[in-house]
């Protein structure tokens, strides 16, 4: 049981549900969680989905109202750390207030990668990551405009898929050679490029955008390396995000891709863990070090510290499953993928309902599922207990995966 008061910074997925965990554990000391943004602690998968296409305010994100601090003896407090004194256990606040701790939690995120061409600063070049930024691009988003979307990636697509459903002419810009191809296989790719340009989306791959034109400060199109200009009234940039690890560097404490954790999720020091997407973390699973950005891995993350900070020592061991709602599609994600030889599709792809199972060295390492939840919540069952089917089993329509599970 961890001594003294237990400061997390940041608020986001990682940072609420540790405080909460928290508590749902028995822990009775003082917890302090720092939130940056002027909103209480809100959730960030439905800003480039539904915040965007509704018209319900800001409190329709919100994990819980004030008074759930209030009622929990949670002190959120509204302002931004800017240092760490590792040897007084203190943390200086904008504000200049200091608050000391007994154990601290980096729940820092990440922040977008910026794009570094002439006139990416101009008002009408758009980000999504922050409920201001989704506010921000909800009022520019009406009939008619043209908008360039920067970025093949689930939020790109997501924000895409938005527009194109409230009317707006949408360019999305990809340098790779296929859309999400980071992400997921190549019959996944295929399947959401074509349902995205059957709406009206025209999809540029494997070229890049090397400026955004304008007329004084008015946007007018960006210019693409093959000497193509695309016309645009509004740019939106999903280019990726970098993890917010400048706090724990200047503390002192090692960085590399993410704040280095161990399987604990502990830093170099005893008295401070790094979770969510700011960390880069130990993994038995999967050997090696890894850094998700994901909801899965920020919760899990805050429950396994709670645990540990409540005596209930247990080494991080989650299994990786994501989610990405583009138009009417639901794309969901369980396990690893990177380095698999060969997939198995199970399903109708004609029908937009169908799963890919991903195999390396004929095991099973990841379930990639359109429309199909039953597969996916049966990867999740087999993957977390580390189980396995045949590619054959899995290929066969016949056979029922839930006697796998027995």
């Amino acid at each position: 049981m961890t001594a003294g008061p237990v400061v997390i910074v940041g608020a986001g997925h990682a940072g609420f549900q540790l405080a909460a965990s928290l508590r749902q554990s028995g822990f009775d000391g003082r917890i302090a969680l720092l939130n940056d943004e002027g909103h209480l602690p809100y959730q960030r998968p439905p800003l480039s989905k539904a915040y965007l296409k509704g018209t319900g305010g800001p409190d329709t994100l919100m994990f819980r109202p004030e008074k759930f601090y209030h009622d929990q003896h949670i002190d959120l407090i509204v302002d931004r750390a800017v240092s760490i004194d590792r040897a007084a256990r203190k943390v200086a606040l904008a504000s200049g207030a200091p608050l000391a701790y007994g154990h601290l939690v980096l729940a820092t995120g990440a922040r977008n990668r910026l794009l570094d061409i002439p006139n990416a600063n101009l008002e009408a070049v758009r980000y999504l990551r922050t409920l201001d930024e989704s506010e921000a691009l909800r009022h520019r988003l009406t009939a008619g405009q043209r908008v360039v979307v920067i970025g093949a990636g689930f939020i790109g697509l997501e924000f895409a898929a938005t527009a194109r459903a409230k009317g707006l002419e949408v360019d999305v810009i990809e340098l790779g050679v296929r859309v999400m191809a980071r992400a997921v296989t190549a019959e996944i790719s295929e399947y959401f490029q074509l349902k995205h340009t059957a709406a009206g989306i025209r999809i540029h791959l494997g070229v890049q955008v090397t400026s955004i034109e304008s007329d004084g400060d008015k946007v007018t199109g960006v210019s693409l390396n093959d000497g193509r200009h695309i016309p645009a009234d509004l740019v939106v940039v999903g280019v990726g995000v970098l993890p917010n690890v400048e706090l724990a560097a200047e503390a002192g404490l090692p960085v590399a891709s993410g704040i280095i954790v161990n399987d604990h999720l502990l830093t170099a020091d005893e008295n401070i863990s790094a979770v969510g997407d700011c960390a880069l973390y130990a993994s038995h699973r999967f050997g090696g070090s890894l850094r998700l950005e994901s909801v899965q891995n920020a919760t899990d993350h805050a429950r396994c510290v709670a645990a540990r900070l409540t005596g209930k020592t247990e080494i991080y061991d989650g299994m990786p499953w994501f989610w990405s709602d583009q138009g009417p599609d639901k794309l969901q994600m369980v396990g690893l993928t990177t380095g698999y030889d060969r997939v198995v599709v199970r399903g109708d792809r004609e029908q937009g309902q169908f799963s890919v199972f991903c195999y390396k060295s004929g095991q099973l390492v990841g379930i990639e599922s359109v429309n199909r939840a039953g597969d996916h919540m049966f990867g999740r069952r087999l993957l977390g207990a580390h189980g396995s089917i045949t590619p054959e089993q899995a290929g066969d329509p016949g056979f029922d995966l839930k006697s796998a599970l027995t």
